[in-house]
C-alpha cells in the first residue's frame, strides 16, 4: 500500500487535560506517514506548555498559535493552510484514535478507490471509560441523507486534497464539520464508511455537544447561511432534522458488550 502522508489537523483550546492522549493516539499509529497540526486558539491553562514538550520529541508535530480567540472554524483553516499531506484528517484535542484506524482507513480508500470516506465510532465518557456505544452510519451515504442529519464523526472523516483540493471550512463557530461533509457529498453523492468503530468520541458533562436545544441555533444558521434558504424554507429543513435526529439516528447507535 502506497505509503501517503496524512495531515492531521487538531484544533486546541483550554485542552489541557485531554491533548496529551489524543496526540500519543496518533503517534501509536501502525500507519506512520502522518505530520499533527495543533493550532492553539489562544489557551489559557497548559495547553501549550504540554504540546510543546511533544515537539522536541517528534519532528512531525507542528504548533501553530492564533493570535485572537477565533474558533474552531478558523483554526481548522490555519492548519489546512500548512498541511502537506495528500490526505487530510482531523482530530479533536478530547477524542482518540485507535492503533490501526489510519492503515484501514487508507486501505479503504485505496482498495475502493474513495476519494473520501469516514467510520464508525465509540463513545467514552470524561475519564476514557467506555460507554458500551457504538455510532454507526449508512453503508452508502448519500448527499439527502446527509442534509437531514450529520451521520459523518468529525473525528474519522479523511478526504484526499488531489480530488477536492484544500476545502475552505466556514468560520460559523459549529457545525463547521456538517458543511464541509455536505459540500464534498455533492460533489461525489455518495460515500462509504469503514464499517468498524476506528476511534473514541468522549462525551463530556459540559460539553457543548451535549447542550443539544443550544445547537439548535447553529443547525438553523447550516439552512439560512449555508444553503441560504429563506426562513421558511429552514424551518421546514429543521423539522426534517430533527425527525431524523430523533427518530432514525438512534437505530444506528449500538450498544457493545463491555471488554475487559
Amino acid at each position: 500500500m502506497e505509503s501517503a502522508l496524512v495531515s492531521v489537523i487538531i484544533p486546541t483550546f483550554n485542552s489541557a487535560q485531554f491533548i496529551a492522549e489524543a496526540i500519543q493516539s496518533v503517534q501509536s499509529q501502525s500507519y506512520s506517514n502522518w505530520e499533527i497540526l495543533l493550532v492553539d486558539d489562544c489557551s489559557t491553562d497548559d495547553t501549550v506548555a504540554i504540546i510543546s514538550r511533544f515537539l522536541d520529541a517528534d519532528a512531525r508535530l507542528q504548533l501553530i498559535p492564533l493570535a485572537v480567540n477565533s474558533g474552531t472554524g478558523v483554526a481548522r483553516n490555519l492548519g489546512l493552510e500548512k498541511a502537506k499531506g495528500k490526505y487530510i484528517a482531523f482530530l479533536d484535542a478530547d477524542d482518540l484514535w485507535k492503533p490501526h484506524k489510519l492503515e484501514k482507513q487508507i486501505k479503504w480508500m485505496q482498495d475502493h478507490k474513495l476519494p473520501f470516506t469516514f467510520s464508525f465510532y465509540d463513545c467514552i465518557d470524561e475519564v476514557g471509560n467506555s460507554m458500551n456505544r457504538e455510532v454507526q452510519a449508512p453503508r452508502v451515504l448519500t448527499y439527502n441523507q446527509l442534509f437531514f442529519c450529520n451521520y459523518v464523526g468529525n473525528l474519522t472523516g479523511i478526504y484526499e486534497v488531489d480530488s477536492f483540493g484544500k476545502i475552505p471550512i466556514s468560520s460559523i463557530r459549529k457545525r463547521q464539520d456538517w458543511m464541509l461533509w455536505l459540500m464534498i457529498l455533492k460533489k461525489i453523492k455518495w460515500a462509504k464508511p469503514v464499517p468498524e468503530s476506528l476511534a473514541s468520541y468522549r462525551i463530556r458533562a459540559n460539553s457543548i455537544s451535549t447542550a443539544k436545544v443550544n445547537l439548535l441555533q447553529y443547525n438553523y444558521a447550516v439552512y439560512r447561511q449555508f444553503h441560504g434558504y429563506n426562513a421558511i424554507v429552514a424551518v421546514l429543513c429543521m423539522i426534517g432534522f430533527l425527525f431524523t435526529q430523533l427518530v432514525i439516528k438512534p437505530s444506528y447507535v449500538k450498544l457493545t458488550t463491555a471488554r475487559s
